[in-house]
């Protein structure tokens, strides 16, 4: 059933084609519309699942070697060849640096085709499985929501092209169809933020996640070029497996792989909202709730851990940026979840959430954890998605109102969404046994233990508190929300108040003007159980080691198991993890084929034979990675006091937990038990409160330094090609006229004057002479013509004598 794979997107395609070309044309009704989004990507979803079973798991499955569909590649972009000047080569030129004899590669000439094509492998197939599935039930979701919107046609038809290109992102063979993909759900991001593009708010939140999106996808495309100029194609197989025979990059140093990392992560970071291209997605709650469910929560801004994880062997060969992805998403994450806790809309809340949880999966993915990053991702999908829903769920039966503190009590009116509300609470906080738990633990773990990057300790603590902060805000969220007091009548007699006297007599009699909340539609509360099902139980597909005796459990079942293969091995320098051989000892760093210059650290081209030796003495003993110059690791240095690693991150599991149980508290002690808390806490930290509720004033110093001076460039170009170009040809102009002037008055009053006058002159003075002459008799006439020919022969007479 892969061989079918090429339908997964087509579908969606197909469906947003019927419902943009023929909706409003032909009039289509809102089951219609409705039943044609749905059904295609339920097609869709069902063919994902067939076909990631028959890939991995039937008795002809391709796992873990990727399947690349043949019967619909072509031959899409023939660049004819492409002078390959820093890839590997068949010949090599030795020179000397330093006095060491180092190798170069030498330019060599490859024929360069971009084909379209589709590939399914670990990677490609969970995603494809998040995409369709969560997808399904954001749409079902939406033909409730939507419900009597004008150009319902249109916002499914956008819906539609942007799981097309979500699917071309993550399905696509090639860097270059990633690249396509990757524009599409901008693309698509912006039609469906400025959905209501007559208000004025979504208008300008659409541009600013557009402009934001193309800053980073500035620095990836140049990273695509930088990959086709050294590997001479954009294949993953092929740059996958070219990449990998280059040499480690150690810490500091920014060799090629550097270079070429660090353009992909500034396009990953505008995608999926890493401070400090964090700022378009807050406001992107401008758009529908489905769209912030859908594209904001559980798809598009994962796609920079797609491309991260997609090139994760980029990544580790250098040591730097994994380091710089590391000490990003931690920062992102804890910087976000602050932000979180002042904030009153209920989609920003979640926005902001977001924004931190993201953090946690770049966190995972700089400590080497990739893996853990897509297990996340996945279980933040359904999770966030859940949440976002939710809300949308709340928003309706709130009459459109999004501002937590005109709710409460709500749990009363929408036991639905209340409970499944609840489990995507408890999963966001990390409790076990919900689905964020697994993911989240996992990543601190690894932060704690990581050997691939220095400062894990720090990146561990960074991320615990930023996980405290996440419990706390979305404990409040919850009592503001559901718990507490019915706020809503009294804002809304608050809001009578304001209204004047005669509204105010108008409904002072009638209580029936009072907006009560109501249960949402089956249409929209069945998605949220189904997402709660998976918010709950999802997290088993990766369940620790520690719960397992240090087994994966679940064969292929297991999303580490599954995922492994596509992750690079520094240690081995293979793909996957490298199986144990008997005795720790025994693990061994791969030589590197291809050294490059430049290359020196640990990995390099010039470390001697001693260093080698005691470096694969320092690998660990379960992972095979090298420890050596990573400082202090927390993870060791209490297990060098345990004496077990089991023990160890039972430890961390503990404290994960302990951290998540204080959030809580902290959330129940200040919303519930006593609601005086938070406005004396936040006097008391004025100045914190401020900068959180301001969101640390970004935008306006983007603003500021950004906006304004953009603008004030604008300005100086504009006073400049007004004022110097075109003075220059205006001033030229004047000049033209002015020239010509002179020369029409020279022309008329100098030459024509003089000629004028000479000619009048002669005229004066040979007139009367002619009119003389001119009598008009015969006889004159004969007169002069005898006295001519008389003058004529005296002449000739006298030449003679």
């Amino acid at each position: 059933m892969y061989k079918y794979i090429w339908l997964v997107p087509l579908l969606p395609l197909a469906g947003a084609a019927l419902n943009g070309i023929f909706g409003r044309r032909f009039g289509f009704s809102e089951k219609l519309i409705g039943g044609i989004a749905v059904a295609s990507v339920a097609l869709s979803f069902l063919i994902s699942l067939t076909a990631v079973y028959s890939y991995g798991f039937s008795g002809s499955s391709l796992w873990p070697n990727p399947y690349v569909t043949t019967q619909t590649a072509f031959n899409w972009i023939p660049a004819g060849a492409v002078k390959q000047t820093l890839g590997q080569a068949e010949t090599s030129t030795t020179i000397s640096v330093a006095n060491q004899p180092v190798k170069v590669a030498s330019p060599r000439a490859t024929l360069l085709n971009i084909e379209w094509s589709y590939q399914l492998d670990p990677l490609s197939a969970i995603f494809m499985l998040i995409i369709t599935g969560v997808g399904l039930c954001i749409f079902v979701f939406a033909t409730g929501y939507m419900h009597g919107e004008t150009g319902f046609y249109r916002f499914f038809a956008y819906m539609g092209l942007f799981m097309f290109s979500m699917l071309v992102l993550v399905m696509g063979s090639n860097l270059v169809m990633m690249f396509v993909g990757w524009e599409g759900v901008g693309l698509c991001s912006y039609l469906l933020i400025g959905y209501y593009f007559n208000r004025q708010e979504a208008a300008n939140a659409a541009r600013k996640a557009f402009v934001t999106n193309r800053i980073g996808d500035f620095g990836f495309i140049l990273a695509i070029f930088a990959l086709i100029a050294t590997f001479g194609t954009a294949q993953y197989t092929s740059v996958v497996s070219q990449a990998a025979s280059y040499p480690v990059e150690s810490l500091g140093h920014w060799g090629l792989m550097s270079w070429i990392a660090l353009g992909l992560m500034i396009g990953a970071c505008g995608k999926s909202a890493q401070f400090p291209l964090h700022v378009w997605l807050p406001d992107a709650m401008a758009g529908p709730t489905p769209v912030s469910a859908l594209i904001h929560a559980a798809t598009m801004v994962t796609a920079g851990l797609y491309m991260l994880t997609r090139t994760n062997v980029i990544f580790q060969h250098s040591k730097t940026m994994m380091l710089v992805v590391a000490l990003v998403g931690a920062f992102t994450a804890i910087f976000a979840a602050t932000i979180g806790i002042t904030q009153n809309d209920i989609k920003k809340v979640l926005a902001y959430s977001t924004v931190s949880q993201l953090g946690f999966m770049f966190l995972a993915c700089g400590v080497g954890a990739f893996v853990i990053g897509i297990f996340h991702v996945m279980t933040h999908a359904f999770f966030k998605a859940l949440m976002f829903l939710g809300a949308g769920s709340v928003i309706h039966g709130m009459h459109h109102e999004q501002d937590m503190r005109k709710m409460g009590n709500l749990r009363k009116y929408m036991p639905y969404t209340y409970w499944t509300f609840v489990a995507g609470w408890l999963a966001i906080c990390g409790i076990i046994p919900f689905s964020g738990f697994w993911s989240k633990d996992e990543i601190l773990w690894n932060a704690a233990s990581t050997t691939h990057i220095p400062l894990g300790w720090l990146v561990w603590l960074v991320g615990t508190i930023a996980a405290t902060c996440t419990a706390f805000y979305m404990t409040r969220l919850m009592a503001m929300t559901f718990w507490g007091d019915e706020k809503f009548r009294a804002a809304h007699k608050h809001s009578l108040e304001h209204e004047g006297d005669a509204i105010r007599k108008d409904h002072a009699t009638d209580k029936g003007h009072v907006h009560v909340p109501y249960e949402s539609p089956k249409s929209m509360w069945v998605p949220l159980v189904v997402l709660a099902i998976f918010a709950t139980l999802g997290g088993f597909v990766g369940i620790s080691t520690a719960f397992t005796s240090g087994k994966e459990v679940g064969g292929r079942m297991n999303i580490v198991t599954w995922l492994n293969p596509i992750i690079w091995n520094p240690a081995t320098g293979q793909f996957g993890k490298a199986e144990e051989s008997g005795k720790p000892e025994e693990w061994k760093i791969s030589p590197n084929s291809t050294p490059m210059l430049g290359n020196e650290g640990p990995f390099g081209t010039n470390a001697t034979a001693a260093e080698r030796e005691r470096l694969q003495t320092q690998l660990h003993p379960k992972t095979g990675e090298a420890e050596a110059h990573t400082g202090f690791n927390l993870a060791h240095a209490v297990e060098s006091k345990l004496g077990s690693e089991t023990a160890t991150e039972w430890v961390f599991i503990l404290i994960s937990l302990m951290v998540a149980g204080i959030g809580i508290g902290l959330g129940f002690l200040f919303y519930i038990k006593d609601t005086r808390l938070p406005d004396i806490w936040a006097t008391r930290l004025r100045p914190l409160y401020e900068a959180s509720y301001h969101k640390y004033w970004i935008d306006e110093f983007y603003g500021w330094a950004v906006t304004r001076r953009t603008m004030d460039l604008a300005r100086g170009v504009f006073a400049f090609d007004s004022k110097v170009v075109d003075g220059a040809v205006n001033g030229t102009a004047w000049l033209t006229r002015l020239t010509s002037k002179i020369t029409g008055v020279t022309d008329k009053y100098l030459v024509d004057g003089l000629v004028n006058g000479i000619a009048n002159f002669v005229v004066s003075l040979m007139s009367p002479i002619v009119r003389a002459a001119q009598t008009g008799l015969t006889a004159n006439y004969a007169l002069v013509m005898v006295i001519g020919l008389l003058v004529a022969v005296a002449i000739y007479v006298i030449k003679i004598f």
